[in-house]
């Protein structure tokens, strides 16, 4: 068995046992994603849908409606909506804010030409200017078992209901009812417009959840906003929409940039990925502490470390440094010898008249041969350590 062969297994360990901290942590952080995701797809699917029997879903609400004679029809795009829609007819907008401003102008107007209920469900700021005139949206507050605190029929009917979320602001001299007041701001407001139609804001869709319809007077606040006409349009605002696509094409330039087509999350994704990246390189790069001399596990023959350093050198063309290191190692070995200390070996006003004292006359220049310039060529340098080493040994003879 030959040496290679014993050493790849090792190799092989060495290789595990500092990538296998890498790949636990990589392993976990993949885990800990897909059970986030599943639990955030298991939370989210069907949201406010009326054919979904999910705690967050409203299939509960839906089938109480078409027991009392109300039937229920589930869009997802505006013209769906605008389509079904009349003044017999309540249309419930699941997601407003998600709804683009050219999609927003398009529902305000068929609004007040339909003269219909519209329900607009945790309708906020980026949708009420248009949807809603008359109304801001305050901070959002809590979900809690509010109080009706208004004259408006269908409240005082339900009593308390579990409601909060978005609290809205009513501009004076605008006709509406305050209900459900949090924080001194309503969280159900109703419209009445000049055009005959009514808007309803509902500050938010916990009334409606499957999990929650029967609790307090929820049940009989959504029957009675939502079963207002025999026939309920209940719009769940889509991104795969083609008004939303046709209208952002027609009214941009050039149509929807790659932001608009990531998910909104991007930002937030690539900063904890770069944290993560800067804590896994300052866990690998940390130091285990000073460094400690260790005996080599062989003995290496100084011949055979010199003609290592020998052959870089040739191979560099290092003829400066090859140099140097020669009349380095002879200034060191000759001052002893003529009485010069070694830390002032490298010293020329004090060697060189030390060696000049203890050689005959005739000698090569001293100066040049131990703090002369680089050789030109090898050649010269092979002469250069001939030099050196004759030096040497004329010293310790004389």
């Amino acid at each position: 068995m030959t040496a290679s062969d014993t050493s790849l297994p090792g190799q092989g360990r060495h290789v595990w046992a500092r990538a296998r901290g890498v790949l636990l942590i990589l392993t976990l952080v993949i885990v800990a994603g897909i059970i986030l995701a599943l639990a955030g797809s298991g939370e989210k699917h069907g949201r406010l849908d009326p054919r979904s029997a999910d705690r967050n879903g409203s299939r509960a609400v839906a089938e109480l409606l078409q027991a009392r004679g109300v039937s229920t029809q589930v869009v997802t795009s505006l013209e769906e909506a605008v389509a079904a829609t009349n003044e017999d007819t309540t249309l419930l907008v699941a997601s407003p804010d998600l709804l683009t401003a050219s999609q927003q102008v398009a529902l305000r107007a068929h609004m007040d030409t339909a003269r219909a209920r519209t329900v607009l469900v945790s309708a906020g700021w980026p949708s009420l200017d248009v949807l809603a005139p008359g109304v801001t949206a305050d901070l959002p507050t809590d979900v809690d078992v509010l109080a009706p605190g208004c004259d408006l029929p269908e409240a005082v009917r339900a009593g308390s209901v579990d409601l909060g979320g978005e609290r809205y602001g009513v501009t004076p001299g605008t006709a509406a009812e305050s209900c459900y007041v949090s924080d001194g701001l309503p969280t159900l407001v109703t419209l009445k417009d000049p055009s005959g139609a009514e808007t309803v804001l509902l500050g938010s869709a916990d009334i409606l959840f499957n999990d929650r319809l029967d609790e307090q007077g929820n049940a009989s606040l959504a029957l009675q906003l939502l079963g207002s006409h025999n026939r309920l349009v209940w719009y769940l605002p889509s991104l795969t929409d083609s008004s939303a696509t046709a209208d952002d094409t027609a009214g941009g330039a050039g149509g929807e940039s790659f932001f608009d087509l990531i998910p909104s999350g991007w930002l937030w994704g690539t900063l904890q990925l770069a944290l993560a990246a800067v804590l896994a390189a300052i866990w690998r790069g940390r130091r285990f502490g000073p460094l400690v001399m260790e005996r080599l596990p062989v003995a290496i023959r100084a011949s055979e470390t010199t003609e290592g350093r020998a052959r870089l050198y040739h191979r560099a063309n290092a003829r400066d440094r090859a140099a140097a290191v020669l009349r380095s190692a002879a200034r060191t070995r000759l001052a002893p010898l003529v009485g010069v200390p070694t830390r002032e070996a490298h010293s020329p006003g004090t060697l060189l008249p030390a060696l000049s004292a203890r050689l005959t006359e005739g000698q090569t220049d001293l100066r040049e041969l131990l703090f002369g310039p680089t050789p030109v060529n090898d050649a010269a340098l092979v002469r250069l350590a001939d030099h050196l080493d004759a030096l040497e040994r004329e010293v310790r003879t004389s």
